[in-house]
């Protein structure tokens, strides 16, 4: 029994040996950072309509749908957003919110010149996307780490060290975003008409801001 005691001890005192040894392993902490700029080929637009009543308000709206779908726009990216009466109103203004998508492969002079009604009272962006942005922000954050890891062996290399195996990686998300507006828009507010013939407002792809994607991963590599 005794001798068994001592085989138990014995190997808790050489595991917590190696423990120990695993966790005094000298090691370099380096932050690895990596940018892209992506264009957009979806833009969604909230738009506003109005009717004297509920009748007119419906007829407007089956005018959307038409001017949309004329322009290309899907059936399935046209969504309902919101409705509301002024009941404090004397004419009782309904009006009612939708959404709806368009691509690369829209006229958008030609859709926001139709657009140019008196019924309808705003257009604003949503959002802007990307269909490949997921495959993008892969590629950003290998980058990302592929950067660290250089960083690390030019460090190390420096000292006459090597770059061991990686201890711990660690992703920090610095900064995405996925709705950028473009400078025409910025300048527009809500309930005001459009004037698609204006020369100076320029609604295509060209005068949207590219997505901005951005990533740093941390990292801890062993020195060799």
């Amino acid at each position: 029994m005794k001798l068994r005691h001592f085989l138990l001890i014995g190997l808790f005192f050489i595991t917590g040996l190696i423990n120990a040894q695993e966790t005094k392993k000298n090691f370099i902490e380096v932050t690895g950072i990596a940018e892209m700029e992506v264009e957009p080929d979806e833009i969604i637009f909230n738009v506003g309509i109005k009717g004297d009543n509920k009748n007119q308000l419906a007829d407007n709206e089956k005018q959307l749908f038409e001017i949309l779908k004329s322009n290309g726009v899907k059936n399935e990216d046209i969504k309902f957003k919101s409705m509301y009466q002024n009941i404090y109103s004397k004419t009782k203004i309904f009006t009612k919110n939708l959404q709806f998508k368009v691509t690369k492969k829209t006229d958008m002079a030609n859709l926001f010149e139709n657009l140019n009604q008196k019924w309808i009272t705003s257009i604003n962006i949503d959002e802007i996307r990307n269909t490949k942005i997921a495959d993008y922000r892969k590629t950003v954050k290998i980058n990302a780490l592929k950067a660290a890891k250089e960083k690390a062996d030019y460090l190390l290399e420096s000292m006459a060290k090597k770059t061991g195996n990686p201890l711990e990686i660690v992703e920090i998300e610095d900064y995405t975003s996925d709705t950028v507006l473009p400078m025409n828009f910025r300048a527009k507010t809500a309930n005001i008409q459009l004037e698609a013939a204006d020369a100076n407002v320029d609604y295509s792809f060209d005068n949207i801001d590219n997505i901005k994607l951005k990533y740093s991963i941390k990292t801890k590599y062993e020195i060799l």
